[in-house]
């Protein structure tokens, strides 16, 4: 198992801003105490504008979660819950609203795809506008549908069209596995190599991020061999954020399809699919979403495509809604995003996204965003003041951080890699009622959610941290 000392460069970040320490710093001022007094995350989540979301989930005691010591921490109070990069927590009302739905089908059965508040054939397009509105598009651009890697898949079938002279596909180093193996199954579908029609965007040698300026060079060098760009939005293991903007634009300039898996963005950063330009782009609902495990995932299509997307797949949902039920041998297909409808929708993998979409309407990205830099900057700034190495007590054990200082490179999550096995810190961790999420081989992701993420929580997450290595250290 690698650890920090394998990773030199990590915290020296190419394009840093002091806007989140000079935002803390003037609050503990008004406040009159320091950013690092135990009252002052109480004091900004008074302040806190869209505190009153956190009511709107449900969030895991101590005394449920596996691992905890109940000596450690007292079993009623919250956990601090720091792994919506992985599930989101289920919202207060996702729970009526299935009860509604089972009730229905014990009701009325049959009836329900066609009766109801929400009837099961139109239960997609309920969750239509609300989802538009969290990536930046129109609602014709957008459906809800299938899973993230199914999705890409049946994106990638109208916006991979390799040919002999453009035949390459553009993607970020270690990029999460599901995507590779999507990527390199796509090639092969079309009989190519993946050594010779992959081309890695990584970082440079002892740095851990990958720099815009590298990717915009890789674009101008090679854009005439590439045929699609298929990028994330947010790296899943690093948390680094792209600017999808300036890749779209560098793409286009080159003759290329620019499509983005947006898992770790949507619901985290504030996204414009639509005036970026972009071709295409798939996400999951179930991380910063909160729409449960396998729920319904999305997809996008830039309007400007929505009638040149072929080669596609289809199916009995890609039928236009007015005619679809006349069962024609010839298909009626729908413009753009909807013609990918392949299935009928699943009303139990959408209802828990509509309870979860209802809360972001009380808010806007806006807020979210800016809640989310003050947050995750000070969950930052608490560890650069008592776990980094340059603070910490030689021989102690110390964490460096992965993720880039710049808010504007980031959404909440931070990884973080250990100077002790992480694996053993995450079963302390687990044991003080921390929930966070191990990638191979050394690093620890959190990941300060704004919509139910206190302040407090964040405070209390770094000093659990520090027991937790200190426990850790004397095991």
């Amino acid at each position: 198992m690698s650890t920090i000392e394998e990773h030199p460069t990590i915290g020296l970040h190419t394009s840093i801003t002091d806007m989140p320490p000079l935002l803390l710093k003037k609050k503990a001022d008004k406040f009159g105490c320091k950013v690092t007094d135990k009252v002052f995350p109480l004091k900004m989540d008074l302040e806190d504008p869209i505190a009153f979301l956190r009511r709107e989930f449900n969030v895991p005691k101590m005394r449920t979660l596996p691992g905890v010591d109940l000596s450690l921490v007292d079993g009623e109070e919250d956990c601090i819950y720091m792994s919506g990069n992985s599930l989101g927590l289920m919202t207060a009302t996702t729970r009526h609203y299935l009860n509604n739905e089972l009730d229905k089908w014990s009701n009325i059965g049959v009836h329900g795809y066609f009766r109801g508040e929400i009837p099961w054939s139109k239960s997609d397009l309920k969750v239509q506008a609300d989802m538009a509105r969290i990536v930046g598009a129109k609602t014709s651009e957008v459906a809800v549908m299938n899973a993230l890697t199914v999705n890409l898949h049946i994106l990638l079938i109208s916006f991979y069209k390799p040919t002999e002279s453009r035949k390459k596909i553009l993607v970020e180093s270690n990029a999460f596995p599901s995507d590779q193996y999507m990527i390199e199954s796509q090639i092969k579908l079309h009989g190519g190599n993946p050594e010779d029609c992959i081309i890695y965007a990584s970082p440079r040698e002892g740095e851990v991020n990958i720099r815009m300026e590298d990717i915009l060079v890789l674009i101008e060098k090679h854009g005439s061999e590439i045929a699609t760009i298929m990028f994330c939005g947010i790296h899943y293991y690093t948390g680094q954020l792209f600017d999808m903007q300036a890749i779209t634009k560098a793409g286009h300039s080159k003759g290329c399809f620019v499509g983005f898996d947006l898992a770790h963005a949507v619901g985290n950063v504030e996204l414009c699919l639509h005036d970026w330009d972009v071709d295409f782009a798939a996400w999951c609902n179930y991380k910063y979403m909160n729409g449960g495990a396998g729920c319904a995932g999305g997809a996008f299509i830039h309007e400007k495509h929505s009638e040149t997307d072929k080669p596609k797949l289809s199916g009995w949902w890609s039928n236009r809604e007015e005619t679809r039920f006349e069962m024609s041998k010839n298909i009626d297909l729908s413009p753009g995003i909807e013609g990918y409808r392949i299935s009928t929708p699943s009303i139990m993998a959408i209802i828990p996204l509509k309870a979860s979409l209802e809360v972001f309407n009380k808010t806007s990205m806006s807020d979210c965003v800016s809640k989310q830099v003050l947050l995750t900057g000070y969950f930052e700034y608490l560890l650069n003041k008592t776990l980094v190495k340059s603070v910490v007590e030689p021989g102690k054990p110390y964490i460096n951080i992965l993720t880039p200082s710049d808010p504007k490179q980031r959404g909440c999550q931070l990884s973080l890699v250990f100077s002790i096995p992480a694996n053993q810190v995450q079963v302390e961790l687990n044991k003080r009622g921390v929930t966070s999420d191990k990638r191979e081989p050394d690093v620890l992701r959190f990941a300060p959610f704004p919509l139910y993420t206190r302040y407090n929580d964040v405070y209390r997450l770094v000093y659990a941290i520090q027991d937790a290595m200190n426990a850790t250290k004397l095991n």
